[in-house]
């Protein structure tokens, strides 16, 4: 069943000068005529995606593999997003406020400096969309948000896989690492 994803990636770019808007048009040209392109950053590229795909991992590293053959050479993927995200993040995706979301008790643990990982945060939400007989109804909409929780899984994936150079950063193509025994 095909599904859209919600996902930005952030390419880092070789040194020198680069002209935003040509970075930009090389993006459109790429097919991505709806990406919103931030070009704050000298030698970073974020590009905020919706993609539709029967799998996030395919429909991202596809995205990314198309983007950065546009991009000048030396540029490579340097994250995927969403991975660890902010309460203020998940609040704005689900059209609430941060504090009603510290005051659920089944939130997750935050793990890397007050960020939490996006598919846990997915799974607690997910759960309490759908109350048990006799309870409230939450009010937030996790539908607004889906398209981003479901890239989230994938987006931490392919960027452990990028820490430990499984995923070429340059080509953005699968490495196969040999596995090697330490006596």
């Amino acid at each position: 069943m095909t599904e859209q994803f919600e996902f930005e990636l952030v390419f880092e770019l070789p040194n020198g000068k680069h002209d935003p808007y040509e970075l930009s048009d090389a993006i459109f040209g790429a097919g991505f005529e709806d990406a919103v392109i931030g070009t704050g950053n000298p030698r970073l590229l974020g590009i905020e995606l919706e993609a539709d795909g029967d799998d996030a991992e395919s429909v991202i590293l596809n995205a990314a593999r198309t983007i950065i053959k546009s991009l000048p050479t030396g540029t490579q993927l340097r994250e995927i997003r969403p991975d660890l995200v902010s309460l203020a993040d998940v609040a704005e995706k689900l059209n609430i406020r941060r504090q009603a979301l510290q005051k659920r008790d089944e939130m997750p643990l935050p793990s890397i400096g007050g960020m939490y990982r996006i598919d846990e945060v997915a799974d607690v939400l997910m759960k309490a969309s759908q109350p048990a007989d006799g309870k409230r109804k939450p009010r937030f909409d996790f539908l607004a948000a889906k398209k981003w929780f479901l890239a989230g899984k994938a987006a931490r994936k392919l960027n452990a896989l990028l820490t430990i150079q499984e995923i070429d950063p340059f080509s953005v193509e699968l490495v196969r690492i040999e596995k090697r025994v330490v006596l």
